[in-house]
């Protein structure tokens, strides 16, 4: 392996030039919604225990602070499951620590306390109400039947003895007055954070940071050390460039999913968020069992993982192309795999455990050919790196080993 570069002298970084570069920001942390946002997927099948279980420990090794383990409120079924989950975390002594959604009403955040109380360990309680004039428009709310509700909700949590956690959902379409009608009750009571939503994926990042920056603002009013979540959705696209603008305005933690998956089209892509912020150099996390993480969350839902889908997708680190697959070659020719894992590709694929692979096909090089049979250990001979090279530039696709090692075969008997 050669010796690692400086980055500068390499690389010319304009995402850290100038004034559009992340501040230095405190300590940023991830709740993981797979196992309760995440399984609100029209398209999911829902893991068996054991299964939610592994991806649970995944979450752990990926250095992931809290995990939704579900709404208990929703019924006996996910009640056994959130049981076994907190039991889980409990015997493992794991790090991560768990917390559930429910609805602003005793019926969904007492089967939360009783399960706490049950296993002996604490659990946030993330208690939810609807807070856009749209939706109260619709459910034919009035603000006073809100505020009843949050003070009901977050009183008997905290009288139990748990931690709270507000969340006001579809924040960024809400009315100011509003918002600080509902923070001043669940403060009052005892919330010790807030969490704004995106529920509908409607924000852009300029929104994000006026929603953030009022928010700031409001809680230095109130001279109250309350944290502050983000929790978005990517109906528009937007959900990855939110959650960016989310922690450069300050908010403490930010909500995802493995994959993305969630209701509609989904949540922000945790994965994606954790290999960007690392990348900024915002976090330290060992990101080597991340591809096994959202491979196996494709698996246990049923919600298939596209080729190109960034960093895991079969496609990521993969290459078909001459002039790529010439570049990535002569810089390991150097015997530099910093290089090598660089030079093409603007996430170092040994950063999540994975490596650089140079196909053949139409749209190759014969530097692609020989680089593919010394890695099989075949002798590259120009008759039949010819050979192949005629036969990849008269495919519509990409050759497959069968297919390289049949010409081999015919070539070289």
């Amino acid at each position: 392996m050669g010796e690692q570069k400086d980055i500068g002298e390499l690389i010319y970084d304009w995402n850290t030039a100038g004034n559009g570069s992340m501040p230095d920001l405190k300590d940023i942390e991830f709740d993981d919604e797979t196992l309760r946002d995440g399984l609100q997927s029209p398209s999911v099948q829902h893991p068996t225990i054991e299964q939610k279980k592994e991806l649970l420990h995944l979450m752990e090794e990926l250095g992931i602070h809290t995990a939704d383990v579900g709404l208990p409120g929703a019924g006996a079924r996910a009640r056994n499951d959130v049981l076994a989950l907190v039991q889980e975390i409990a015997d493992s002594k794991m790090n991560i620590t768990p917390n559930c959604a429910a609805r602003t009403v005793l019926a969904d955040v007492t089967p939360v306390v009783e399960i706490s109380q049950k296993v002996g360990i604490p659990i946030e309680v993330c208690t939810f109400i609807g807070s856009s004039p749209i939706r109260v428009y619709a459910e034919e709310w009035t603000l006073e039947k809100m505020v009843n509700h949050t003070v009901e909700a977050v009183s008997f949590v905290v009288k139990e003895g748990l931690p709270v956690m507000f969340v006001t959902e579809d924040t960024v379409r809400a009315k100011p007055e509003t918002l600080t009608a509902l923070f001043d009750a669940a403060i009052d009571s005892g919330a010790a954070r807030l969490c704004l939503c995106d529920t509908c994926g409607h924000a852009t990042p300029i929104g994000v940071k006026n929603l953030v920056n009022w928010t700031k603002e409001y809680l230095a009013s109130k001279d109250v050390d309350i944290k502050l979540d983000w929790h978005g959705h990517r109906d528009r696209g937007l959900a990855l460039s939110n959650a960016l603008a989310a922690i450069e305005a300050g908010v403490d933690r930010v909500h995802g999913t493995a994959m993305g998956i969630g209701e509609r089209i989904g949540n922000l892509p945790i994965d994606i968020l954790l290999v960007n912020l690392r990348l900024l150099g915002l976090i330290e996390n060992d990101l080597t069992k991340l591809p096994e993480y959202v491979r196996k969350t494709s698996e246990y839902t049923g919600i298939p993982l596209p080729p190109n889908y960034p960093v895991i997708g079969e496609d990521a680190f993969r290459t078909g192309t001459g002039v790529h697959a010439a570049a990535v070659i002569k810089a390991e020719s150097k015997g530099d795999d910093w290089l090598a894992d660089r030079i093409y590709s603007g996430v170092p694929a040994g950063m999540v455990g994975r490596h650089q692979i140079i196909d053949v096909g139409p749209m190759s090089g014969k530097s692609n050919v020989i680089y593919w049979l010394k890695k099989y250990a075949i002798e590259p001979s120009d008759e039949l790196v010819n050979e192949i090279f005629k036969v990849a530039k008269n495919s519509e696709k990409l050759l497959t080993e069968d297919e390289i090692m049949a010409v081999v075969e015919r070539v070289t008997n």
